[in-house]
């Protein structure tokens, strides 16, 4: 019986785990990213299909969408962070980027509300 009750929580701990992206590019410096446009723009290009991508661009790009669509739900606390913080640089200094974004990842609006709402959202 404590074999079976040991089993189970091992397996919601680790079905919680899988519900999280990676933390794997957690501790990137995206301070200096967003104050070089020569960082940042590949970045862009990349997520937007328009250009090659880095192996962290690779993993941003798998979970972009998905992401917004769900208020950054599986986005790790630094993520989260990082996620305000990105968009916030975007809409701001790269605004046609930011419409773009959009316009790739939800062409019909259907979850503006949705990414919006974390966007603006304190936590």
């Amino acid at each position: 019986m404590k074999w079976y009750i040991l089993s189970a929580i091992l397996a919601l701990t680790t079905l919680v785990a899988a519900e999280q992206y990676t933390d794997r590019y957690d501790s990137m410096n995206v301070d200096e990213i967003l104050a070089n446009r020569k960082l940042l723009i590949p970045y862009i290009k990349c997520v937007l299909g328009q250009g090659r991508c880095t192996p962290e661009g690779k993993e941003l790009k798998a979970h972009i969408k998905d992401a917004m669509q769900s208020a950054c739900e599986k986005c790790t606390d630094k993520q989260k962070v990082y996620a305000k913080k990105v968009v916030k640089h975007i809409k701001a200094q790269e605004a046609q980027y930011w419409q773009d974004l959009k316009k790739y990842y939800d062409p019909k609006n259907e979850y503006q509300h949705t990414y919006e709402g974390f966007l603006a959202s304190e936590d």
